[in-house]
């Protein structure tokens, strides 16, 4: 079978996790987040009690899933559902499988997820499930069983008014399915809206296929109508040439925008007249390699030195720390990968008038994506695709809109009015239900 890796920018935070030392990279995770949410509602006022109440998921289930494999012999799977917080509605986010799932990973990124529901003002909290296996490593009916069985053991915390799974990375709309299929036996009259990222002839989105690619370009849109860049004058610069950023680059080309300057793993290609954008897509690898199609390439690095209007940095983490900020030459960061710009350097650019758009506001194209399938699973409708993006780009324009107008009020980067945005939601959601 063909491995089944979730689209969009999401998957980032967690291929950053994964490829790092995992037990120390786990803990550092959910520090950092926990550190976030409490500077965060330091600054809103509000009192330690909001923190510990916010600070641990309301509920997390462990499960075991037995499965007959294709040999006869019988694996028992570990499974898990966390589910952060219940103060603004049901709670929403994916299903991984993957040999490193964890419940302290799962815990922040559940958070991660409440935030991001938060700042798109979206009525649900956060939540996050996986499976602790190998997808690859199964048959199809195997990873069908698997996928069946975690819906059967945690059928009871689930629903389209409850908590709501999607997919995520090593996961696809074929899951989705398998998993909509599960439910529906048991749960016959909720079915509808139970499960988001499905295929289009079970009740999809048509448009959620290269919504997180939009949503990064729809941002990019925004944020040059703030700063004056004129997109048909624009130059770019793409840091990351796989699927997102190639997808990125590919926009922004038919928007009038001259890409510049590409990067792939092994380094990076300039000209400043512009680059050969179809040759380069035509050519790239499955990686998104093109640097090895020139004899004459620059680091990474050095390419983030280079001027344009508009910087998208779509790799890895840690791509703009400290003193090099100070190097960017550049009205627009557009951090499409987790972690790829430090919140030191953030702020340098805020204060240098460098408008920064972090990756938690950056990256939720798939989760309105998801909002809307589900505004259209509960509503018996039928969206077209152009209706499907017309809906995820308002509620896009104004999560952009909002969060900007509070980093300009507060004198504070877009990163840190996000998190202001989000934890506001769900804190003050706690507070006005009575928790608190």
């Amino acid at each position: 079978m063909q491995p089944f890796i979730a689209a969009g920018a999401e998957r980032k935070i967690l291929v950053s996790v994964f490829q790092q030392d995992f037990t120390k990279k786990q803990a550092c995770f959910l520090a950092s987040v926990h550190e976030m949410i409490q500077e965060a509602l330091a600054e809103l006022g509000y009192s330690e009690e909001v923190f510990e109440l916010l600070k641990e998921p309301q509920r997390t289930l462990t499960v075991r899933i037995p499965v007959k494999m294709d040999n006869g012999q019988v694996r028992v799977f570990t499974g898990y559902r966390v589910q952060h917080s219940f103060s603004v509605g049901p709670t929403k986010g994916g299903v991984l499988f993957h040999t490193e799932v964890s419940e302290p990973l799962l815990h922040g990124l559940s958070l991660m997820n409440s935030l991001k529901n938060g700042l798109l003002n979206l009525p649900f909290g956060g939540a996050k499930g996986g499976v602790l296996c190998e997808p690859r490593e199964l048959s199809a009916r195997e990873l069908e069983l698997v996928s069946r069985g975690y819906i059967q053991a945690i059928r009871s915390v689930i629903g389209p008014y409850l908590d709501i799974p999607a997919p995520d990375i090593f996961t696809n709309s074929q899951v989705m399915a398998w998993m909509m299929d599960e439910y529906s036996k048991m749960c016959p009259d909720q079915s509808a809206g139970f499960i988001t990222g499905k295929p289009i002839v079970l009740g999809g989105l048509k448009s959620r296929e290269h919504a997180s690619g939009r949503g990064i370009v729809l941002f990019i849109s925004e944020a040059a109508r703030k700063k004056g860049i004129n997109l048909s004058h624009a130059t770019a610069i793409i840091q990351g040439f796989g699927e997102l950023g190639g997808y990125v680059a590919q926009s922004l080309a038919d928007s009038g925008v001259t890409i510049t300057g590409l990067s792939d793993a092994y380094g990076a290609v300039y000209d400043s007249d512009g680059l050969d954008l179809t040759h380069l897509i035509a050519c790239r690898d499955s990686f998104g390699t093109i640097t090895k199609l020139h004899e004459h390439s620059l680091t990474s690095q050095q390419l983030l030195e280079k001027p344009c209007d508009i910087m998208v940095l779509a790799a890895v983490a840690n791509q703009i720390t400290g003193r090099a900020s100070q190097t960017i030459n550049s009205s627009l960061v557009v951090e499409a990968a987790e972690d790829a710009v430090s919140d030191d350097a953030a702020e340098w650019m805020t204060q240098n008038d460098i408008l920064f758009l972090p990756e938690i506001l950056t990256s939720s194209g798939d989760m309105t994506a998801s909002y809307i399938e589900w505004a259209q699973n509960r509503q018996g409708l039928i969206w077209s695709k152009q209706e499907g993006e017309m809906r995820v780009r308002q509620i896009l324009a104004d999560a952009f809109e909002r969060i900007h107008h509070i980093a300009k009020e507060r004198s504070i980067s877009m990163r840190s009015a996000a998190y202001l945005a989000g934890v506001y939601k769900i804190a003050e959601s706690a507070r006005t239900r009575g928790w608190l």
